[in-house]
């Protein structure tokens, strides 16, 4: 333990802390820029300096460590000069353009600005870097609002692997960006928009789709359907300022239908959709890899309604993330024929929409437009992939964002804190607590496990309350093995079988889990990836988290949601049970086959 002082106030810490973190301890506030709780610290910006008695210089306390009998003095007239005079430098070379700007009211530059008084520069000469780069369906560049905090950089190389964001050329020239000449668009970005949460300014942010939902809203000859993702209910009330974990769904239901949308649909229906096709994806791939080991016969295949001849390649991945979708094309297409041929699950309803609704309600498909309310910056490039269109339509026509949903309940004028309960339309807004828990990490896996692990011994999950606790939380990879034992006659040649799992969120754990595949080392038959850290909950296009837990409050929302409701199994869900009767026919299908199932593609790295 090291003894120091700051301010005057005694305070006992562990070796290895930083003076900014000893300060919190003591409820002392210094102002940061560059700094990123556990994610990002470089003392860049130098907005953190404090006085150190016998340092000849003033020291960046957010990584500059105690020492025993330090004495610290954050406050004093030398202290806010030298803040003033970094802020004042910074916004010499960055656009006085609060009030039209994205983030106003929003930015920590600015609120730096308000905190130490400093509301102008004092310095004023040519810019160094004036490009906006909106090349990609996902994420635009803005790099006169670059900072330089390089916060965004560590995210794409530490915590997502992918390494595409960097710092190029110095000095003056020096800009954050793909490569010199490369555009966002053009570069193995997995527009997973982790950047754009740790921008402190607007220099990354998602792409406005907004104006494109509002004409189609005012557009008298269009049929206007919103589908809300599973985690946005865990999260929009942050943008209201409700605390983070507040379950919101009634009221954002509301919100929609005040908004103009003609049906207000739930995502989840095709998350427990999404269990029953990729559940019998993987019990087929299981019954092929027996067939083929000789255990059992083509007659018995065919007694369980499989198929023989299918894709048996193991582990089977999850794909419900279109930036883990997009890093796997990139980086690993070799493991391609391991990723469930399952589109993720607001694609599913968009096809639904444009078929089975649509003709329900006697609607053109080309007259309806699709718009999923998602947590998720890569789900605005998912619906330009041409796979991802039916019958000549595309299945979803336009994405927002957590954030962007937010904006537009604002401008409407509706009062969020106000607003009553509201429900969601039949038939394609009825889901389970499986689907619920879709919107975090491991949440797949359980939910994929209650049903399939029924379908096969005709008993609920061995796990209290339904919930597979090994793969519960926010560690980057977990496991669990899962013996089978006592199934159902039909199933009874898997009796001994373990089933090893593995989930992980965030893909540099993705990495390395395909790293064990591509060499044969994988012990596993299932597995889950999330491209972002901690799933849905903690996506791209989520408010931007003010506190270290924001992502277990919301997680603990949704288990909340799943635990609360009657029904809390995919295969459960009475309205599935009747799309397979009236439409679908079966999983796995031709209907089914054409709707809900996609390709991938090989992409280069470069």
């Amino acid at each position: 333990m090291v003894n120091l002082t700051i301010n005057g106030k005694a305070v006992t810490v562990e070796k290895g802390t930083t003076i900014l973190e000893a300060a919190k301890k003591l409820n002392i506030y210094i102002p940061t820029l560059c700094y990123l709780e556990e994610v990002h610290k470089i003392g860049s910006c130098r907005i953190c300096v404090a006085e150190v008695e016998g340092a000849k210089t003033l020291q960046a306390t957010c990584v500059t460590p105690v020492s025993e009998g330090m004495v610290v003095k954050t406050n004093t007239a030398r202290v806010r000069e030298a803040r003033k005079i970094m802020y004042e430098l910074v916004l010499s070379d960055h656009p006085k353009d609060c009030l039209s700007c994205g983030r106003n009211q929003n930015c920590e530059l600015q609120k730096i600005g308000e905190i130490i008084q400093a509301d102008e520069s004092s310095f004023e000469g040519e810019k160094s870097k004036e490009f906006v780069d909106d090349s990609s369906p996902s994420v635009v560049r803005d790099s006169a609002k670059c900072i330089l905090c390089r916060r965004c950089v560590t995210v794409c190389n530490e915590i997502q692997g992918v390494g595409i964001l960097n710092t190029q050329e110095r000095g003056f020239k020096a800009s954050i960006n793909a490569g010199s000449d490369i555009l966002l668009g053009n570069a193995a970005c997995t527009n997973c928009g982790q950047c754009t949460v740790v921008c402190p300014v607007n220099a990354l942010h998602e792409k406005d789709s907004t104006q494109d939902v509002w004409a189609a809203l005012a557009d008298p000859s269009k049929t206007v359907v919103v589908q809300t993702a599973p985690a946005i209910r865990a999260a929009l009330g942050e943008e209201f300022g409700y605390p983070a974990g507040t379950l919101v769904t009634g009221q954002m239901a509301t919100a929609l239908r005040d908004m103009g949308f003609d049906y207000v649909f739930d995502t989840n229906f095709t998350a427990d959709l999404t269990i029953i096709e990729e559940g019998t994806e993987f019990l087929n791939r299981i019954v092929e890899m027996m067939y083929q080991k000789g255990v059992i016969t083509a007659e018995k295949v065919k007694e369980l309604g499989m198929h023989i001849g299918v894709n048996a390649t193991f582990p089977m991945i999850t794909s419900c993330s279109p930036g883990w979708i997009k890093y796997i094309e990139h980086y690993y297409a070799g493991q391609l024929d391991n990723v469930s041929s399952c589109k993720s699950p607001h694609m599913m309803l968009g096809a639904l929409a444009k078929s089975y609704f649509a003709n329900n309600i006697d609607v053109d498909p080309k007259d309806m437009y699709v718009v999923s309310i998602m947590p998720c910056t890569a789900k605005k490039y998912e619906i330009t992939r041409p796979e991802m269109v039916n019958n000549g339509v595309k299945n979803v026509d336009a994405v927002l964002t957590t954030r962007e949903l937010a904006k537009m309940i604002k401008e409407a004028g509706i009062e969020f804190a106000e607003l009553e309960d509201g429900g969601f339309d039949n038939p394609l807004g009825i889901s389970t607590g499986a689907a619920d828990i879709f919107g975090t990490t491991g949440g797949v896996m359980e939910a994929a496990l209650r049903t399939v692990y029924e379908i096969v011994t005709g008993r609920e999950l061995p796990f209290e309350g339904l919930h597979v606790t090994p793969i519960v939380g926010l560690d980057r990879i977990k496991t669990a093995a899962i013996t089978i034992e006592d199934a159902r006659e039909e199933w009874s040649f898997l009796n001994g079988v373990t089933v090893n799992i593995a989930v992980t969120s965030g893909l540099v754990g993705a990495g390395i889990l395909l790293e064990e595949i591509k060499k044969g080392e994988s012990p596993y038959l299932f597995i889950e990836v999330m491209g972002c850290p901690g799933g849905c909950i903690n996506g791209g296009g989520q408010p931007r988290p003010k506190e270290a837990n924001t992502r277990e409050k919301r997680m603990k929302a949704l288990y909340r949601e799943d635990e609360g409701k009657i029904l809390r199994k995919s295969h459960e869900n009475p309205d599935i049970t009747k799309i397979y009767k009236d439409f679908l026919g079966k999983p796995l299908g031709h209907v089914s086959h054409e709707l809900l199932h996609t390709t991938y593609t090989t992409r280069s790295k470069y």
